[in-house]
């Protein structure tokens, strides 16, 4: 792939192309999904950059990298309205939801049972984690309204809901990596 602009004007009346052609407002959902898929990308670049200096990082850093390939992938997925084309381009696999699984269970048993809700923080590299965890998430709720209008199919919706599970895992593993004490929720602290 070769990109030899980088402005087009094309989107300078607030629309923008779709993979096929078609031209849609920036406004659309689909756009707000797949750029609500794009800023988890960037936070989860921050989680790398965080990454670079923690104990976590060699077991971490590459299953980060691998996710960032796999949101690309889901973005373009989201671009290709057309399910004929679609079916053509990068997307999300159960193998890629099933990886999610093995991540989480290859690093949960490390950690100890929570006995009450953990507040984002725990050192940087967990820190962004929970950003990045709570960004999925709204990319997860903006799908589910998609797909009330159109047919994305099943798996992107469970993808983004096992990457949120794996991004919480992750901040904790993260902190416990870096000998951080994970905040937890008081509720009676108020």
């Amino acid at each position: 792939m070769r990109i030899d602009r980088v402005y087009t004007k094309g989107g300078d009346r607030g629309e923008t192309s779709l993979i096929g052609g078609d031209r849609v407002s920036k406004a659309s959902a689909r756009i707000e999904a797949y750029g609500t898929l794009d800023e988890l990308n960037a936070v989860l670049g921050l989680v790398r950059t965080a990454l670079e200096a923690s104990p976590a990082g060699p077991r971490l850093g590459p299953i980060v990298h691998r996710l960032q390939n796999e949101l690309f992938n889901l973005g373009c997925e989201l671009a290709t309205p057309d399910p004929a084309r679609r079916a053509t381009m990068p997307r999300v696999e159960a193998r890629h939801v099933e990886a999610l699984e093995r991540d989480i269970d290859g690093l949960n048993d490390d950690l100890p049972a929570l006995k009450s809700f953990v507040l984002p923080g725990g050192g940087w590299s967990s820190a962004y984690f929970h950003l990045a965890r709570t960004v999925c998430r709204r990319g997860e709720r903006l799908l589910v309204a998609l797909g009330a209008h159109e047919d994305l199919g099943e798996l992107p919706v469970i993808y983004l809901n096992r990457l949120s599970d794996a991004l919480f895992v992750f901040g904790r593993w993260a902190a416990l990596q870096d000998g951080q004490a994970e905040p937890l929720w008081e509720p009676s602290s108020t």
